[in-house]
């Protein structure tokens, strides 16, 4: 017991939680400021929700006030680097749940509820869907998507939180918070989506806001082009409510939607459309940047980005395939078989959303046939690129698994060469390529272990589901892809599976949002010890 004790003892900690704990209240201080936008639309529309988003800023600047007296944040090291981007994306999901719960329940001594109940006035969905919002994951316990269940402000909220998250919540308040400058390489990587992110400018706060300049433009032209074909008669719903809705998703490869049918309400046009924009959300955003700024060879000069397009071009073609040739396969179910531009449109698109992690649908793909959904489970744990909004394992750390396993068959015929693996030209280091192998055996262990808790969690509720089922569910939330098979595919939703299920799946979906490791190592004794 005293060795426990010991452990224990604050004086003995090496990690200065308190810092941690002031820099993770400023962010949630902070949330205030985008919550006064979905205020501002529920005013507008009158529809509900005024009162809750009103109470949520409230509870944001007290809480972040409260947290930031708990000690000084300039006493920041690469260990309270780690505890602070964890404890935010925990405490950004939990304050983003409460204007769903009061939304849904009425805020106590202030206003009744003004909307009927929904499946979000239970706490453990309303922490599910605001964890899949800020985590891009796009997983949703909402089967009622309508305004006549939902505010437009509320609506709205659910998407803003997926733009929030896509490029960083971190990666933003290093743009803009002074306080965070000083060590915000070490937040920018502890967040980073992929291996590292790149430095494009000497201060990194500047290339914090150089990479929200750059998601925030190409969101910008998306909104514009989508609401542009509204008003040229290509797509009727496709008013300027859902244009920002559906540019701040797209780009931060989240797929919320306020259509319950995702993106199969709106016309072939507006699906050819948001293909490109999905496939730059999956793009690394440095070489987005360098290629807006005259580096023409960013983009094609990269291997990542070449292999990405590859796999992308690869993956179309096979389920387009399938598609065209349906009823002889059994393939598909619908008018799409035999008819070429519907199947190379439903096929680039899914594609493109599931290897992306964007996880929107053009079509219920739950009711292909077995191969064209086989291509999509795949594509599920493939991701975007390193330093995209995509999730899953990403195609940077495919690409060196792949030319490693070419090395080795190469060495294995000829022992006494030596063959490094090569990158861009450049060699890489042993260590990271351990350190890719080490993520993705972490990544698919937790895959595994999470499918034989889901499975049993269901068998304990006599609940029946597939093993497909089971296993998107998954690898969807860890990959923050979002959509599954089954009951759990496009046009379904997660808000039956038990409690403990969804808990499970809300700490994969932030899991997998940090990348794993730096989550992991907070576990460890050595973090907090030595």
């Amino acid at each position: 017991m005293s060795a426990v004790r010991d452990w224990l003892t604050p004086t003995r900690l090496r990690v200065n939680w308190r810092a941690s704990a002031a820099l993770t209240g400023t962010v949630v201080k902070w949330l205030s400021v985008p919550l006064l936008l979905p205020l501002a639309v529920a005013a507008y529309y009158g529809d509900g929700g005024v009162a809750a988003f009103v109470v949520t800023v409230a509870v944001a600047l007290v809480a972040g006030a409260a947290l930031e007296r708990l000690g000084d944040p300039d006493d920041l090291g690469a260990r309270e680097g780690f505890l602070m981007v964890a404890a935010t994306w925990l405490a950004v999901s939990l304050v983003g749940a409460l204007p769903y719960l009061f939304a849904a329940h009425g805020v106590p001594g202030v206003a009744a509820a003004t909307a009927p109940a929904s499946t979000l006035g239970d706490p453990v969905n309303a922490l599910f869907e605001s964890t899949s919002g800020f985590t891009t994951t796009g997983a949703t316990v909402m089967g009622d998507i309508s305004f006549d269940t939902h505010s437009h402000g509320i609506l709205l909220w659910r998407q803003l939180t997926q733009w929030l998250g896509g490029m960083g919540i971190v990666v933003l308040a290093v743009a803009i918070l002074p306080e965070l400058s000083v060590g915000g390489a070490q937040l920018m990587e502890a967040e980073a989506p992929g291996p590292g992110i790149e430095k494009l400018t000497p201060r990194i706060a500047e290339t914090a806001r150089v990479l929200w300049l750059a998601y925030a433009g190409i969101t910008a032209v998306e909104v514009l082009l989508l609401y542009g074909l509204h008003h040229a008669g290509f797509a009727p719903n496709m008013g300027l409510y859902n244009a920002v809705a559906h540019g701040f998703t797209t780009m931060a490869t989240g797929g919320f939607s306020p259509e319950a049918r995702s993106i199969e309400a709106f016309s072939g046009v507006v699906q050819w459309v948001i293909v490109p924009f999905m496939v730059a959300a999956g793009t690394n955003f440095a070489l987005i940047w360098q290629a807006l700024t005259g580096d023409r060879d960013a983009l094609f000069g990269d291997a990542e980005f070449r292999f990405y397009l590859g796999v992308l071009g690869t993956a179309t073609a096979l389920i387009a395939g399938l598609l065209f040739t349906g009823p002889a396969l059994d393939t598909v179910v619908g008018p799409v078989a035999g008819d070429l531009e519907p199947s190379l449109r439903h096929a680039a698109f899914q594609a493109v959303s599931i290897v992306t992690t964007t996880g929107y649908a053009s079509m219920d793909f739950a009711q292909w046939g077995g191969a064209a959904q086989y291509v999509l489970f795949v594509a599920i744990f493939l991701g975007g690129s390193a330093g995209s909004t995509g999730g899953a394992v990403k195609m940077v750390r495919w690409l060196v698994i792949l030319k490693s396993l070419k090395r080795e068959l190469f060495t294995t015929v000829h022992p006494e060469a030596v063959e490094p693996v090569r990158l861009g030209g450049r060699a890489l280091d042993e260590q990271a390529i351990r350190g890719i192998y080490a993520f993705t055996a972490v990544y698919f262990a937790l895959f595994v272990a999470g499918s034989v808790f889901v499975a049993m969690d269901s068998t304990r509720i006599e609940q029946t589901l597939s093993a497909l089922e089971v296993m998107s569910a998954v690898a969807a939330t860890l990959g923050n892809v979002g959509p599954g098979f089954g009951a759990v595919g496009p046009m379904g939703f997660y808000e039956f599976l038990p409690a403990t299920t969804k808990l499970l799946m809300v700490g994969l979906m932030w899991v997998g949002r940090l990348e794993i490791l730096p989550v992991l190592v907070l576990l460890t004794r050595s973090y907090w010890k030595t």
